[in-house]
């Protein structure tokens, strides 16, 4: 996909001079926050887009993001605005996501992308669901009445990955369950899966036990867990037990890998995809 991409960057600058722009804002120094704002940008290198890096300190009031957000949203340049979220605690999340330009929301968490996905309308999709089903379906997986068990139901994932599937098109048509953590016997709805999706953010949510032979398992989470013997002294590591899963599964997703870089692809095609609508508006 990155390929493809790289291709479209090259082909919108040359017919129109447009450049894709991601500003991308970090507040704070949040370890992990910082290491995705730096493999996103590294991304958006490879394939020709610009990279706009607002590094904000901790301290940074919601007032001065809310002004920042505001001159991004006017600016040309810019076709793609991300805020790596959390954010720190004394600003308000939902007050900054709503104050991004619907046009230029890559991440799909503004509410008018949200409502415009839910009733299957264009809309920029939320990178990770949306990484979920490009990576099904460019490996062959068949979603066209598969029976999908998501474990997860956070707005980032769980509920858009839901909605996604249920879409009477050529990215659904699957029957889909979802679950979460507090759901009475798990194991029950997950043996059904053809297509088990693990988004609980919690280690060892999906034993082998729980999956049946031949399923397809993607794993969403990412959890540092302890690992004396390495360097930093923690390891990442998914929602499901992989080693013991990829005995009885067709395709499994690792962690670290699989799911995170298609969630950052996902975000370039978002924003090469706002470059090519407003180069198509300046006509």
């Amino acid at each position: 996909m990155r390929i493809e991409l790289a291709a479209k960057v090259a082909k919108l600058k040359a017919n129109t001079g447009v450049v894709p722009g991601l500003a991308v804002i970090l507040v704070g120094e949040d370890p992990a926050s910082k290491s995705y704002v730096t493999a996103k940008e590294k991304a958006c290198a490879e394939i020709g887009v610009t990279s706009f890096d607002n590094r904000l300190p901790e301290n940074t009031t919601e007032e001065e993001l809310l002004a920042l957000i505001h001159k991004l949203n006017q600016d040309p340049a810019v076709h793609g605005i991300l805020v790596q979220l959390p954010l720190p605690k004394h600003i308000d999340e939902d007050r900054v996501i709503m104050a991004i330009a619907p046009e230029k929301d890559v991440d799909g968490f503004t509410p008018v992308n949200v409502g415009k996905l839910v009733i299957g309308q264009k809309a920029y999709l939320p990178c990770t669901p949306h990484g979920v089903v490009q990576l099904l379906l460019r490996s062959g997986v068949k979603l066209d009445g598969a029976h999908v068990v998501i474990v997860g139901r956070s707005n980032i994932v769980g509920k858009p990955l839901a909605n996604l599937l249920l879409q009477k098109a050529p990215t659904g048509n699957a029957t889909v369950t979802l679950c979460h953590t507090r759901t009475r016997d798990l194991a029950t709805f997950t043996r059904q899966a053809d297509i088990v999706i693990a988004a609980a953010g919690r280690p060892g949510t999906i034993t082998a036990d729980m999956v049946k032979d031949g399923a397809v398992v993607i794993d969403v989470g990412v959890n540092r867990v302890p690992a004396p013997e390495k360097p930093n002294g923690y390891k990442l590591v998914g929602d499901v037990d992989f080693d013991a899963i990829k005995e009885k599964a067709s395709f499994i997703t690792p962690v670290p890998g699989g799911v995170g870089p298609m969630t950052i692809t996902m975000l370039l095609f978002n924003t090469v995809e706002a470059a090519e609508i407003a180069a198509e508006n300046r006509k």
